[in-house]
């Protein structure tokens, strides 16, 4: 399943045709923000909220296209967000008939069980009535309706590889598994990026100007902020390289041995379940030097690709190798793209107003999800920027 998704669902060629869409999604995302703030009177915003709906938005339109799927009563897609927090929720909550088969009335007795079987049947049922229109196009046509090569959307593609592709054998079931993987892992890590890093940014001031003057020379008074443009803003890339050192999506990276392993000194037999702290290697002191403080100068010389950084495995937030995450390129021009218009769009303070801040100011508690994210909602001040 990873070879689908590198080869053929999250190809760089791919990835580079979804460019305009994204720059599309993240005008909708400032203008959700200059709306929220303008309603209210300190222009203060739940940015949490926003961003996972920036999020939810991308990789529903990567993978559906530009078919808008709900719920059924659903308005906004509100209801389509809770399910899937609920999932996100559900996948890391470990139900006492999994410990002890015999215990499996508590879960019963808790509603673990009907909100685990609510949840999935919510999820499955969308997901059967995207297979089937995007099936009922092909049938009428013999094709995908008004749709460029490059531009599927990755239902399309699974379908295209379920009829003609020998090498992968995919049933509707596979298809609607691959999709849910998508929609998990892009939502909630995409999103936890982009709130880790702003807060950063909130508690270091000094850095979030010095980023701000770098977007805002290159592009002037002109904006917003394009694909085009990224490649010229190499601090960007600084500042949220070491907010994932710091913030790793996933602290922990579960493996299985394939073979009987020596690791020093110590056998490690075939089939053994290995986990690797992320979180940890991205703070040990013996590798970083001042590995609790947020210095994004840290990566001036680093390969501008975040996966390569992984190579001598001193940073791993997308794994390593070929088991690490197919969706670090699509993920990473999302979240850059995202922020870098916040940054050039917007000032921010925090709800008390002040701007000058010194470290910590912000409350950087963890919670923990599909991916690690802020325990407490991330309300700030955003006040539009008037110099373009």
């Amino acid at each position: 399943m990873c070879c689908i998704c590198v080869h053929r669902i999250l190809s760089t060629r791919r990835n580079l045709a979804f460019g305009h869409v994204q720059e599309q999604l993240v005008a909708v995302l400032i203008d959700r923000i200059c709306t929220r703030a303008k309603a209210h009177p300190k222009g203060e915003v739940n940015l949490s909220l926003i961003l996972i709906s920036y999020a939810n938005s991308t990789i529903s339109r990567a993978s559906f296209g530009d078919h808008y799927y709900k719920l059924d009563g659903d308005i906004g897609g509100e209801k389509l967000r809770q399910v899937l927090a609920d999932f996100f929720e559900l996948v890391v909550t470990t139900p006492m008939a999994d410990i002890a088969p015999w215990l499996g009335w508590v879960d019963t007795l808790t509603g673990l069980e009907q909100r685990t079987r609510r949840t999935f049947e919510a999820l499955d049922s969308l997901l059967e009535r995207v297979v089937a229109d995007h099936r009922n196009k092909r049938f009428s046509s013999g094709r995908v309706v008004g749709v460029d090569e490059d531009q599927r959307d990755f239902v399309d593609v699974l379908l295209d590889m379920a009829d003609k592709d020998a090498e992968f054998q995919l049933d509707t079931d596979n298809i609607k598994a691959l999709i849910l993987d998508m929609l998990a892992a892009g939502t909630d890590t995409t999103s936890s990026v982009l709130e880790w890093v702003m807060a950063e940014l909130m508690n270091h001031p000094d850095v979030m100007q010095k980023l701000q003057d770098d977007i805002r020379a290159v592009l002037g008074v002109t904006g917003p902020v394009t694909r085009d443009h990224l490649h010229k803003l190499p601090y960007l890339k600084c500042v949220i390289t070491e907010s994932l050192r710091l913030h790793s999506p996933s602290s922990f990276l579960p493996r299985e041995t394939t073979e009987d392993t020596e690791l020093l000194g110590y056998h490690i037999p075939k089939g053994t379940r290995v986990t690797i702290d992320s979180w940890a290697i991205g703070r040990d002191p013996a590798t970083w030097e001042r590995a609790e403080e947020f210095v994004p100068e840290r990566f001036v010389e680093a390969p501008d690709d975040y996966t390569k950084l992984g190579h001598d495995f001193r940073f791993l937030p997308f794994g390593a190798g070929r088991r690490g995450c197919p969706g670090a390129g699509f993920g990473a021009s999302s979240v850059e793209l995202a922020l870098a218009n916040m940054l050039f769009h917007f000032d921010w303070g925090l709800p008390d107003g002040s701007r000058k801040l010194g470290a910590s100011s912000l409350d950087m508690s963890e919670a923990h999800g599909l991916s690690v994210r802020r325990q407490a909602a991330q309300l700030v001040l955003a006040k539009p920027w008037f110099g373009h």
